[in-house]
């Protein structure tokens, strides 16, 4: 999968068909346009391609407003999004930053210079509601009436439901919120995870007899607390951890967002590797303790209850685990510096 940051350059201008839109989390209903996009790309024989955007616009206005409570806390990093459009299938992706100027953009300019000109679109799918350009003018009857004018051809694609329940990234988030890692599952279609290289931390959890995996987290991301969880990238087979994303607020004020992984019976350097870690299960939310001792004791509950969760339960095969090892491979080397 090639990766391009804002639009590739003439030499790689291939005609494609296109979708657009943020695919915060790829979930199920994600997962049907892609399928959707592959298919006619392959019938049409063009490149299968998506155009996404960093950061989220909503995000970008909320930064701009000054209220950051208003932009969408976050499914997936950016690494984690491209890994999943790669499984999906998808031959290029388009990371366009999300800055004033695209925000302006009109209508009119993005298709003739974006869609047009810039990627040569012949076939494109967006969901029925989707709306484009500044103040979010455009709409879906504007671009099937460009597709005319320009040679290109627009599908869109209804609302993706399971009975009553709207499959969304809004409905992925309320799941993660609540803890409910087996709803948020099966709005995914696969475990929620979440991957990062390994950084250099305080090592203050070693020094508590609980040394842990550290994972930048550049972004708020949808859900906090204490989790059972399973490490993917330093063995053959996934190893068994507890783990706290949150900002720490025993021993940090700075708010500092880090995903901390304490990996069982496992304590072998891993600078710089880059693994994945799969949530199983809600342990309880972040507090914050009143010394060291205390938040020392906390840990070793939540240890022992991890434990006891792995003793109670043998975890299901990530199905993106089997059979796909060469494109999660391609996607997480496309993507080594995001």
């Amino acid at each position: 999968m090639k990766v391009f940051r804002g639009l590739p350059n003439d030499a790689a201008r291939a005609p494609c068909a296109l979708t657009i839109g943020n695919f915060d989390g790829v979930h199920r209903g994600h997962q049907a346009l892609l399928a959707r996009v592959r298919a006619a790309s392959e019938t049409l024989g063009l490149e299968a391609a998506v155009m996404t955007f960093e950061p989220h616009p909503r995000e970008y206005f909320a930064q701009r407003s000054g209220d950051l409570s208003r932009a969408p806390a976050r499914i997936a990093n950016l690494r984690d999004k491209l890994e999943d459009l790669a499984q999906a299938g998808i031959d290029r992706v388009i990371v366009e930053h999300f800055n004033e100027q695209f925000a302006s953009i009109s209508p009119e300019d993005f298709i003739e210079r974006v869609l047009v000109d810039g990627l040569h679109v012949k076939w494109l799918m967006v969901g029925d509601d989707f709306c484009f350009g500044a103040k979010r003018a455009g709409t879906v009857d504007m671009l099937m009436e460009a597709g005319k004018r320009y040679g290109f051809h627009v599908e869109t694609l209804p609302t993706v439901r399971e009975g009553d329940q709207r499959i969304s990234s809004s409905a992925v988030r309320a799941a993660l919120a609540d803890g409910d890692l087996q709803a948020t599952g099966a709005l995914l279609g696969h475990p929620y995870a979440m991957s990062g290289h390994v950084i250099h931390g305080a090592k203050l959890g070693r020094t508590l007899g609980f040394p842990t995996l550290n994972l930048r987290v550049a972004h708020r991301p949808a859900v906090q607390g204490i989790f059972v969880v399973q490490v993917h990238g330093l063995a053959e087979q996934p190893l068994p951890a507890v783990a706290s994303l949150g900002v720490r607020p025993t021993v940090e004020d700075a708010g500092r967002m880090l995903l901390e992984v304490h990996v069982f019976d496992y304590d072998r350097p891993c600078y710089g590797k880059l693994v994945r870690v799969e949530f199983l299960q809600k342990l309880r939310d972040e507090e914050k303790y009143v010394d060291l001792d205390t938040l020392t004791a906390a840990i070793h509950r939540d240890a022992e209850q991890a434990r006891a969760w792995f003793a109670r339960n043998t975890p299901q095969p990530d199905a993106r685990s089997i059979g796909s090892r060469s494109a999660r491979a391609r996607a997480l080397s496309a993507t080594d510096r995001i």
